[in-house]
């Protein structure tokens, strides 16, 4: 089996009694907005039955005009509602993006290291996996260059802002380097963006698609926003990509993708509910962050890490030892985490642990530095 689909399958979020486990990326339950999803609902559902329909293919034209405006407002950059495209969650978008842009046996290139379920679904897909190596600037462009025209890929997938597992974020020149790089070579760009609206501070960072490529499209959802329950999300690109899903046998089938949810989400989108929530979402995880970030730095020295910017996590490295060996000490001692292995295509990243702080209130998560602290020293001297 492929060390990475090995790792991935131990991240599971069973949140065992007593265990501060800082391996999923997931939100913790009282940051989830109940309250305003319960008045939208029944503000959306007093209206016509229109909402209970099949709904159009690419998402209703009203709830993709309130995205849009949201976006333009939060990011500064206009954004056109017919470049959006309504999905059941990002990792749907990823799997009809593979479904139409790539066959059993092609090539994706993956920076690495990257989120551990979208190689899994590459996995799904019959997908022949590449890494690029990468640096704290994003991905290297001399090995960039070489896969492309090696390998010819049908995609190639990053994460480029707040990046899981790694929370690093492209700098502008590796951000052109990727765009221009793979123009004119056939390989669709997807970027994984799901993390961009969660900056610690200031005006979130450009979308890829705003360099204005024709190959190049983002990921969003409303997951780590609203609630992942909710299975609700976008991608945005050029009308070619966009009209070819739409004509896909697929959505012509069942048409839009969750118009109910769409429609409750809708109503946060056009008070401004969804801004008020979002900004304080970045609060409370800016404190989360620099909670778990000084506790590491108190009772793990050990660990080299960056303060991270915004996103969910930290990637953190433990020099000379293996994370997945000592993982055993640091669970004797009622913490865990995600291995370095599960983000590798080939089972690298052996010295590093993603940490997730998405999930914990700042006391606990200081609490689980200290438990870290204890179980890896306690692994390293067994």
């Amino acid at each position: 089996m492929d060390p990475a689909a090995n790792s991935a399958a131990t991240i599971t979020a069973t949140w065992r009694p007593g265990v501060i486990d800082l391996g999923p990326g997931h939100p913790s339950t009282d940051l989830l907005p109940l309250e305003l999803l319960r008045s939208a609902a029944q503000v959306a559902l007093t209206g016509d039955a229109s909402i209970l329909q099949y709904g159009a293919e690419q998402g209703s034209e009203r709830f993709r005009r309130q995205l849009a405006a949201v976006l333009a407002a939060e990011t500064g950059v206009a954004t056109d509602p017919d470049a959006l495209f309504v999905t059941g969650g990002a990792s749907q978008a990823l799997d009809i993006l593979c479904t139409l842009y790539a066959r059993p046996g092609q090539t994706v290139l993956v920076a690495e290291p990257t989120y551990f379920l979208a190689l899994r679904l590459f996995a799904d897909r019959g997908l022949h996996v590449v890494p690029i190596q990468c640096d704290e600037h994003g991905p290297l462009p001399a090995a960039l260059e070489a896969a492309l025209a090696l390998h010819r890929p049908a995609l190639f997938y990053l994460v480029p802002i707040f990046g899981n597992p790694t929370g690093v974020t492209l700098t502008p020149e590796r951000r052109a380097a990727v765009v221009d790089l793979t123009a004119g070579t056939g390989t669709l760009v997807v970027a994984d963006e799901v993390y961009r609206l969660l900056q610690f501070d200031g005006q979130p960072t450009a979308s890829l698609v705003g360099e204005g490529r024709e190959h190049v499209v983002s990921l969003n959802s409303f997951s780590k926003t609203l609630g992942p329950g909710l299975r609700l999300g976008w991608f945005a690109g050029p009308e070619a990509v966009i009209g070819r899903v739409r004509a896909s046998g697929f959505l012509r089938s069942g048409g839009g993708l969750n118009p109910v949810v769409a429609a409750l989400v809708g109503e946060l989108l056009a008070d401004g509910r969804f801004s008020d929530h979002v900004r304080n979402l970045r609060r409370a995880y800016a404190q989360r962050a620099g909670a778990l970030a000084a506790a590491l730095r108190e009772h793990v020295p050990e660990l080299a890490f960056d303060e991270p910017q915004g996103g969910y996590f930290i990637w953190a490295r433990l020099a000379g030892s293996g994370a997945e060996r000592v993982r055993a000490g640091a669970r004797e001692a009622r913490v865990d985490y995600a291995p370095g292995t599960a983000f590798s295509v080939g089972g690298g990243c052996s010295d590093y642990l993603r940490l997730s702080f998405s999930h914990y209130a700042p006391e606990e998560l200081a609490e689980g530095a200290r438990r870290l602290g204890v179980g890896l020293r306690a692994a390293l001297a067994g």
